[in-house]
């Protein structure tokens, strides 16, 4: 729209433009387009008639599509063609984007890749396109620039690239600059990044946590405390209502008082709209975390709004996926349930957290287990990326023992990586089914990259066989794994004459012994060069 209205781009084309929230639209009982498009015009009435008479130079750019989760099934004799006409909302749009209303206009539609590709078969016509954000070259520049030191920001950088997810994350100009403060500050206090790495919980916990223990946060440690809590509190109630705009009495119901609102605006965890009367956390994922930490936090009978749901639901609705919004928010949960990110709650609370909250959410998994009807609608993908994320070896072989029966697609290498974690704890595992698209169609078998994808020294036996049987395996990534045995019979493959291996990266190895190895002067100086490198974590050289 910027560009348009400043003259660069459709000017020739489109007379005037409309951007449509469905975030916002969704909260409309029932409106016309003619009310839609005059809401926000700068004078009392919008020309509609003036407007309306070349709708071929209309175009209606429509954002947050899966917030109206509107499948576009609205049967045709429910579709009205008359703009002035009051309408549901999604009677209204579903007019729009079938052609019966304003046949001639043009749209721009933006919603999520989560969002069910079967609605693009009822659009006339469609050209999907899929914006990939930042590349690699521009996540680099941007970390460069954030940290304004190189060798820091190549430090951060690297760390985030092996992980799959975070980098992933950081094509979204926000969730980098998010990722890039979080590793900034604990580099600053001295912490292993590896660790603030390990997962996207760990990563956005340091963010909140460094927001509200920071100088700029001007609180007592008490205060602080029941700020986050609120903050929490009002995260959930969004989640819950679907809504990610809070009013001002939405803040207080939740604990926030008008004087917390400029710290909040001020540490970047929440923003003011643009009508200044409303806000939003930062980004969605933000608010997906603090609403998880809701429930380690407080029971849901606690909560002021009687939409927000028990863990038990909200754990099943995650694993539907009937709310397609939650994105992160189970993995999150399962992610705070982990032994080290329960430490550091504990720390910043002041208190300990019970125990019971882990088995709950075990009898929960258990219950879906024995629950035929629950477990045809789950999301079995879902369920190992939460399991994923939490990295408790012992819980996920006692959840995963009762599943006999596991259904789903893998759609990418992360998918791939995640279920082949889970799948090894499930013992009495008696039916398996899984599709596989996309995944293998631009490798040529030569690199394998499983760095922090949760290896044990057990996997180290399957590797051993690969390494000795593979001619075309060239270059293996199993950094931040903790292989611990498994290291030695890696070692004995790599020996073996039949390993084509060229390069083996493991950035968390620590000793190292090259007796009885014929060095020579350019090995020795090659290894002196490793040993400078700033990511060598080598302690022990014999």
């Amino acid at each position: 729209m910027l560009a348009w209205s400043e003259n660069t781009l459709y000017q020739d084309t489109f007379q005037y433009v409309f951007y449509l929230s469905c975030r916002e639209v969704k909260q409309l009982t029932a409106t016309s387009l003619a009310e839609l498009i005059s809401r926000e015009w700068p004078n009392s009435s919008a020309p509609i008639a003036e407007i309306m008479f070349q709708p071929e130079r209309l175009l209606f750019i429509i954002d947050s599509f899966e917030e109206l989760k509107c499948d576009l099934d609205e049967p045709e004799s429910n579709l009205h063609n008359d703009w002035m006409e009051k309408q549901p909302v999604r009677v209204l749009l579903s007019s729009l984007l079938r052609k019966k209303m304003l046949s001639e206009s043009s749209l721009l539609i933006a919603a999520t890749h989560e969002y069910p590709r079967e609605v693009e078969g009822r659009l006339e016509c469609p050209e999907i396109k899929t914006l990939m954000g930042f590349t690699e070259a521009d996540r680099k520049l941007y970390f460069c620039c954030l940290f304004q030191d190189r060798n820091k920001a190549m430090e951060a950088f690297h760390f985030v690239r092996e992980n799959d997810h975070l980098f992933s994350m950081c094509q979204i100009p926000l969730l980098c600059w998010i990722v890039c403060t979080s590793l900034k500050q604990e580099m600053e206090k001295g912490r292993d990044l590896a660790l603030a790495c390990r997962r996207s919980t760990s990563l956005f916990a340091s963010f909140i946590f460094n927001l509200f223990t920071s100088s700029g946060a001007r609180r007592t440690r008490q205060q602080s405390q029941g700020l986050l809590i609120s903050l929490c509190s009002l995260a959930a109630e969004g989640m819950w209502t679907d809504t990610s705009a809070f009013s001002e009495d939405d803040l207080r119901r939740n604990g926030i008082a008008d004087p917390d609102i400029p710290m909040l605006l001020g540490v970047k965890v929440l923003k003011r709209r643009e009508d200044e009367s409303s806000y939003t956390f930062i980004h969605m994922r933000v608010q997906e975390f603090c609403a998880a930490m809701f429930y380690l936090l407080k029971s849901h009978s606690d909560h002021p709004h009687p939409a927000v749901g028990c863990a038990e639901a909200l754990l099943f609705n995650y694993l539907k996926t009937v709310k397609t919004h939650w994105i992160l928010l189970g993995c999150f949960v399962f992610g705070l349930l982990n032994e080290k990110e329960q430490q550091r709650l504990d720390a910043f609370f002041g208190f300990q957290l019970s125990q019971k909250i882990k088995q709950q959410y075990y009898q929960y998994l258990k219950s879906l287990a024995e629950r035929e009807d629950l477990k045809r609608q789950v999301d079995f993908l879902a369920l190992f990326y939460c399991l994923f994320e939490m990295q408790n070896e012992d819980f996920i072989r006692q959840a995963m023992h009762f599943l006999q029966d596991v259904n789903f697609s893998i759609a990418d290498n992360s998918d791939l990586v995640v279920s082949a974690y889970c799948l090894k704890y499930c013992s009495g595992l008696k039916k398996l089914q899984f599709s596989i698209q996309n995944v293998f169609q631009e490798t040529n078998g030569h690199s394998c990259m499983l760095a922090n994808c949760g290896l044990t020294s057990d996997d180290c036996q399957v590797f051993s066989s690969v390494l000795n049987s593979s001619k075309k395996l060239k270059h293996l990534n199993v950094s931040y794994n903790y292989l611990h045995e498994g290291v030695c019979q890696l070692c004995k493959s790599l020996c073996h004459p039949d390993c084509a291996l060229e390069v083996l990266i493991c950035k968390t190895l620590r000793r190292l012994n090259l007796v009885q190895n014929a060095l020579d002067h350019s090995g020795v100086a090659v290894l002196c060069e490793a040993l400078r490198h700033p990511e060598c974590a080598l302690e022990v050289l014999g």
